[in-house]
């Protein structure tokens, strides 16, 4: 008797250039880890594919059993340059071979070089940096700091947080509650009233990419700029790989220039090349106050930042905005070689150049399965398909799993969608991915499509 729902099932066995299935799904051979971490863990670990890692390198995954995924999930956005950089594992072992494996803020000479390097990669005025260890710790002191502010310009009235329907900022109590997932914060029950949500103009679940339809929403929810202290925003929406229009970025800026509105950026799946630029935020042509970063950070280690400018990052007194973790050495050590290789070898670059197949073969797909993708979203190396009812505009979460199923059956490792109902297939492979691999991850996506709408109807 199967009590998780791990049968392994037969599939057709791959073999190519860089994909190889030799087994049934999940290996046989790993069911009783499986079945150990099911036991142990909670509920809310499983819903990812059946695959159990046992090595990566480059855009490949590697099980114990013969079968070679390539990773289209990045580890969920964070190998930007690779998993298993030599460069970065070697810094890592230097590092922890000096034994100084943390040291909370006491002052450190390697966190001393990370937070330079980073102050000098990012743009005027964003010149200060405050390390941190996971995505949502940023944008909790994102909020901290503009509220801070807000209260400083305007009193305690100018303490409202305007973000996105949509949006997913971390699962911490004040990043859920900014966020614009209501299932995913249904537990909080007294959600703030001064934060609330407006339209994310994608342009396709939102039809109207109007900056007029942000200030009509926070008009008709009774905030007036008198009132708010920020504005956040994804610079894509991770569960669908959405941006603004340019325009709506530029108008943005400007309107919270007016009003002293600190406007934020999450940059935690956007930054360090991932969308062809090095910084997300770039397509824009505006730069934000506050941005918050992570994931590809280090491509692989956890390690987050808050990057701003000065007179924000600067409103606390010694000892009052710190962390355990904070720029834990061992963590710099792999940030910095990261860095590094992100430069030198222009992997923004190479992103924005192979990004242009990816981009293209999305669109293709969409244009190909019009009766049940709605959608292609993205830039550079992220890109989202929008599964829909047939013929119709409703989220297909069932397809959209479908789909991913099938191609980690064949050797292309995705993880399961969120957001938008769980009906976007989201695409991010490591940055080092070559044209060749993409060409051919395309081709295993456009199967996958086929048989899961000719299945489920």
């Amino acid at each position: 008797m199967d009590d998780f729902g791990i049968t392994p099932r037969e599939v057709p066995r791959v073999q190519t250039k860089f994909r190889r299935i030799q087994t049934p799904i999940p290996a046989p051979e790993s069911v009783p880890i499986l079945e150990a971490l099911y036991r142990d863990e909670p509920r809310s670990m499983r819903g990812q594919g059946l695959v159990i890692w046992y090595r990566a390198e480059g855009f490949q995954v590697h099980d114990r059993w013969g079968n070679t995924w390539m990773d289209w999930s990045s580890g969920v956005l964070v190998a930007n340059a690779g998993h298993g950089r030599p460069e970065i594992a070697k810094a890592i072992c230097e590092q922890a071979g000096k034994t100084l494996l943390h040291n909370y803020c006491f002052p450190s000479e390697i966190r001393a070089r990370l937070v330079h390097r980073l102050a000098d990669l990012a743009p005027d005025p964003l010149e200060k940096v405050f390390l941190l260890t996971t995505g949502a710790e940023t944008t909790e002191c994102a909020i901290k700091l503009a509220r801070t502010r807000g209260r400083a310009v305007g009193g305690d009235k100018k303490i409202g947080i305007v973000s996105y329907e949509g949006a997913f900022h971390g699962r911490t109590l004040g990043a859920q509650m900014i966020g614009g997932i209501p299932a995913l914060k249904e537990w909080i029950v007294n959600l703030d009233p001064d934060m609330v949500q407006v339209p994310f103009p994608d342009g396709f679940r939102c039809e109207d990419t109007s900056f007029d339809l942000f200030l009509k929403t926070l008009e008709e929810k009774g905030f007036g700029p008198e009132r708010i202290a920020g504005v956040i925003s994804e610079t894509y929406q991770g569960g669908s790989a959405a941006f603004w229009p340019k325009e709506y970025a530029q108008k943005m800026r400007a309107w919270c220039d007016e009003h002293d509105i600190v406007l934020i950026f999450d940059e935690v799946q956007a930054a360090f090349g991932r969308t062809g630029t090095m910084w997300g935020f770039e397509h824009y042509g505006v730069v934000p106050d506050l941005m918050c970063c992570g994931k590809g950070i280090t491509s692989g280690m956890p390690l987050s930042a808050v990057i701003g400018r000065a007179d924000l990052m600067d409103q606390y007194p010694p000892g009052s905005m710190t962390s355990t973790h904070t720029g834990n050495p061992v963590c710099v050590a792999a940030a910095l070689a990261n860095l590094d290789i992100i430069v030198k070898e222009d992997l923004p670059g190479k992103a924005a150049e192979v990004g242009e197949v990816l981009q293209s073969g999305l669109c293709e797909a969409r244009d190909r399965y019009s009766d049940v993708c709605g959608a292609a979203m993205g830039k550079g190396m992220v890109g989202g398909l929008h599964m829909v009812a047939p013929g119709g505009t409703e989220p297909n979460a069932k397809l959209a799993s479908s789909i991913v199923d099938r191609c980690i059956e064949k050797g292309l490792l995705m993880f399961h969608p969120v957001g938008l109902g769980g009906a976007t297939v989201k695409i991010a492979p490591p940055l080092v991915t070559p044209e060749e691999a993409v060409l051919e991850g395309l081709s295993v996506l456009r199967e996958a499509i086929e048989e899961a709408r000719n299945e489920l109807g």
